[in-house]
């Protein structure tokens, strides 16, 4: 992942590991979380601005998913892992539990859990990893930017899947 660099993810400085963790150092975001962004009180993005920060988010996804021979599936697109620079450009972050594809398969098995509310139906049911997952939580994580009604969408998305 330290060798994955595109404008719209955040920049790996380096990683850290040992019998008990293994961690990466990232660039720090001065603007938080996309999350921090659309449930507080004092800090408000203007809808101009909320579809930006989806375009750049939907711009780093497509490179994990077509930007190098294997593909990355980053099974964790969620606001919390929209992180913004100073200039209101998104970053996504987090791969702690992110999976690289091998060259000959569309998609992988995991028993790595996400995010409910975030993750696609054969993540929870199969433990299907593949890139069309992470398309299915960009879309639920769209409707969230553009409603700003991530805890009811949340409550209203799992109820379709059961």
């Amino acid at each position: 992942m330290r060798n994955v660099r595109h404008r719209n993810l955040v920049p790996v400085i380096t990683t850290c590991s040992s019998d008990y963790i293994r961690a990466f150092v990232l660039r720090y975001m001065p603007n938080g979380s996309l999350e921090n962004w659309l449930y507080r009180e004092e800090s408000q993005l203007n809808l101009l601005q909320r579809v930006t920060v989806m375009l750049d988010a939907a711009m780093a996804v497509e490179y994990l998913h077509h930007g190098h021979v294997t593909p990355i599936v980053h099974y964790a697109i969620k606001p919390s892992n929209a992180l913004l620079d100073e200039d209101i450009v998104a970053h996504v972050g987090d791969f702690g539990i992110s999976k690289i594809l091998a060259v000959s398969k569309s998609m992988a098995h995991t028993e790595t859990l996400g995010t409910l509310g975030y993750i696609a139906p054969e993540y929870g049911s199969e433990g299907i990893v593949s890139a069309s997952g992470d398309v299915y939580s960009y879309g639920i994580m769209l409707m969230e930017v553009l409603t700003k009604e991530g805890q009811q969408m949340t409550r209203y998305t799992m109820k379709i899947l059961t």
